[in-house]
């Protein structure tokens, strides 16, 4: 498609990590110190075959201004999830603006709160530990599909009240509608999620329990009860936002380990580090790209953009900018990163200290239980860069 006329062609560079499908060979973040010489805000025309192109900001100081600006740009439907099959509902609270933005946050706070996150430690290590013994007489795991997908999936089935034999269907849905290339799969999956979590809501309504969705169920906003599609956007967003960011993070930080032994070698002899190896694995590898779409004309860091245009807010590339983090390709556990790996602003992860917390547990458990690691002799490691930037496999050996 033609490039927007007020889109100077001096800001058209080339973008590799596309909206969709997206794929590649190569490590992920060998490819950002190119993007760093670009200007603080460009244009990629090759984003999707759908439209024209997008504008992302590389630089921190850039993409914190637009997470900001909720005035001239907003979240609503910017994943295309329900329009894709057809309906109305938005993912709650991450495609609603202010002011109710922060009244659906209210609803969610006490569950999210640190010291609620806390009381489910043990339960978080139970599942981790379990995992880890079952691998470790084998010797060799795919990290991703033996674990990172599995471990945080666990984690949600509890949160939300759900059988966990329903895990291999949530696996199955999650993969489909996150790492699909073809749109098929991805509705079909949609569909079927939408059906479940309806039911799910219908029967809390009169069989409520101590999970999340009956906090849906019995909470309010503005003193009245969460409609059917309110219902539906909560419950998605946390189907969403609770299992592949927490397992694409994890593949991240455990194939950084793999690949760096001194580093792993420095955790295992220094566990009470992990919580900040894990602050700095986050924005070294910062991997989740969210979407605004300009509501308004308005001017950013000196670029005219104009209604309708799109955005893409890359975090990568944010943490990486070597103005916020000086020598940003090194990963320095002495590091103390204001990185934006899980939003910033209005959009801070509501999430973020239960996902903080499963990741800790999760290498916590895996270097007390696991002999070093490595990757499997020959591997070959392709990474997804679309939406969230991960690998789709990752061989792990160890002996003993």
């Amino acid at each position: 498609m033609e490039r927007p006329a007020h889109v100077p062609a001096e800001l058209v560079r080339p973008y590799p990590f596309k909206l969709r499908g997206a794929r590649s060979w190569d490590l992920p973040r060998t490819m950002i110190p190119e993007i760093q010489t670009y200007p603080p805000i460009f244009w990629a025309e090759n984003m999707h075959e759908m439209l024209p192109g997008a504008w992302v900001p590389r630089s921190m100081e850039a993409l914190r201004a637009i997470y900001m600006d909720t005035e001239h740009f907003t979240v609503k439907g910017t994943s295309g999830f329900a329009q894709m099959i057809g309906q109305e509902w938005y993912s709650i609270p991450h495609e609603s603006d202010p002011p109710l933005h922060s009244k659906y946050r209210m609803l969610l706070n006490p569950m999210f709160a640190p010291k609620h996150i806390a009381r489910l430690e043990e339960h978080i290590r139970e599942f981790a530990r379990e995992r880890l013994l079952e691998l470790r007489p084998r010797g060799h795991c795919d990290f991703v599909a033996d674990f990172a997908f599995e471990f945080p999936i666990r984690v949600f089935l509890e949160l939300m009240g759900m059988p966990q034999h329903d895990m291999a269907t949530f696996l199955a849905w999650e993969h489909a509608i996150l790492r699909s290339a073809e749109q098929e799969p991805v509705t079909e999956a949609l569909a079927k999620i939408v059906d479940y979590l309806a039911e799910q809501c219908e029967d809390r309504r009169s069989n409520p329990c101590d999970d999340l969705i009956t906090l849906a169920v019995q909470g309010e906003i503005e003193g009245r009860k969460l409609d059917d599609d309110e219902l539906i956007g909560f419950c998605f967003n946390l189907f969403v936002g609770g299992l592949d960011t927490v397992s694409t993070n994890m593949s991240n930080h455990f194939r950084h380990l793999a690949e760096n032994p001194a580093d792993q070698d420095f955790l295992r002899a220094n566990p009470e580090r992990i919580g900040d190896a894990i602050d700095e694995l986050m924005r070294a590898y910062a991997a989740v790209t969210t979407i605004r779409l300009c509501t308004q004309d308005t001017v950013v860091e000196g670029i005219e953009m104009k209604a309708f245009d799109l955005v893409l807010m890359p975090t990568h590339l944010a943490a990486n900018d070597p103005v916020a983090f000086p020598e940003p390709e090194k990963v320095d556990f002495t590091r103390k990163p204001r990185h934006v790996s899980f939003g910033y602003g209005p959009h801070l992860c509501i999430g973020m200290h239960l996902a903080k917390r499963e990741m800790r547990i999760a290498m916590e458990e895996a270097l007390a239980i696991l002999p070093p690691f490595r990757l499997a002799e020959g591997a070959e490691i392709e990474s997804f860069l679309s939406g969230i930037i991960g690998p789709t496999e990752l061989p792990l050996v160890w002996e003993g």
